[in-house]
C-alpha cells in the first residue's frame, strides 16, 4: 500500500514524520519499507488563523485538492502531519476519495485503557479552540486539562516564535507549561502540535508525554500493512 501525506503545514514536521515512518518500520531491508508520496505545501493557509477568524482563507480548499491528487498519483490513504489540520477531518474526509487518518482519534485510542483519567493538552490556540482533542477524550470517558491564558501564550510562543521561526525553543517555557499542567492534575501531556513533536525529538523532556505525530505514523504504518516495531507499540511512558 501507498500512504500520502499531505505535508508543509509545517516543513519541518513533514520531514521529521517520514523519518519517525522509517523509523517505526520493522524492517530488515530497504525493500520493507513503505511507500510515500509527500506533497509538501508550506503556502497552505494558516489553520489557527482561519479557526480563531483572524482569516477569511479557508485552507481545507487546497487540502481537499492537494488530497485529491495524491489519491489519483495512487495514495491509498492520507496523513496530515498538523495537528490542527484535523479541525477540518469532516470536510477533508467528504472531498478527498481515500481514508484520511484521524491522528487525534488515535491519540485518544493510543491513551485510554492505561488507567489514565486527566489529561493535559499542549496545543495551538486554534485546536485549543476547536475542542477537537476535548471531544475524542472525553467521550473515552477522560477529562482533559487546558492551560490558563499565559501559560497557553508560553505554548504559543514555542510554536510560531521559536520552531516556526527556525529558532531553538524556550525550554523553560516548556518545563513551566509542563510543571502547571501537571499541577492541575494531569497525568499525562498530549503534544499537540508537530512542533511540539520537534522539541521531543531533539530535546530530554523525561516521561509522561504522549506525542501525536508519533501516534499518526504509528497508524499510518498499521494502516499500510506495514509491521511496527516492539518498541513504539506504547507510546506513553508515564
Amino acid at each position: 500500500m501507498t500512504l500520502g501525506i499531505l505535508g508543509g503545514l509545517g516543513p519541518i514536521a513533514t520531514a521529521y514524520f517520514m523519518e519517525l515512518l522509517i523509523q517505526m518500520t520493522k524492517a530488515e531491508k530497504d525493500q520493507d519499507h513503505l511507500q510515500m508520496i509527500i506533497y509538501n505545501m508550506p503556502q497552505i493557509p494558516d489553520r489557527t488563523a482561519y479557526i480563531l477568524g483572524k482569516s477569511e482563507e479557508n485552507p481545507a480548499n487546497e487540502m481537499i485538492r492537494l488530497g485529491k491528487q495524491l489519491a489519483a498519483q495512487g495514495a491509498d490513504c492520507i496523513a496530515i502531519p498538523c495537528i490542527t489540520a484535523h479541525y477540518f477531518y469532516e470536510e477533508l474526509s467528504r472531498g478527498i476519495p481515500v481514508p484520511v487518518l484521524h491522528g487525534i482519534q488515535k491519540t485518544a485510542l493510543e491513551i485510554c485503557g492505561h488507567g489514565i483519567h486527566s489529561v493535559g493538552i499542549m496545543a495551538t490556540d486554534g485546536t485549543v479552540q476547536s475542542g477537537i482533542f476535548q471531544r475524542e477524550l472525553e467521550a473515552m470517558g477522560m477529562e482533559t486539562i487546558l492551560p490558563k491564558p499565559a501559560y497557553q501564550k508560553d505554548i504559543m510562543d514555542l510554536i510560531f516564535d521559536n520552531i516556526k521561526a527556525g529558532r531553538p525553543p524556550d525550554m523553560e517555557k516548556f518545563r513551566r507549561v509542563s510543571a502547571h499542567l501537571r499541577e492541575k492534575g494531569a497525568q499525562v501531556l498530549v503534544l499537540g502540535c508537530t512542533e511540539l513533536s520537534l522539541i521531543k525529538k531533539d530535546y530530554e523532556i523525561g516521561s509522561g508525554y504522549v506525542d501525536t505525530l508519533e501516534v499518526l505514523a504509528k497508524y499510518a504504518l498499521k494502516q499500510c500493512k506495514k509491521e511496527v516495531k516492539e518498541s513504539y507499540e506504547n507510546l506513553i511512558k508515564i
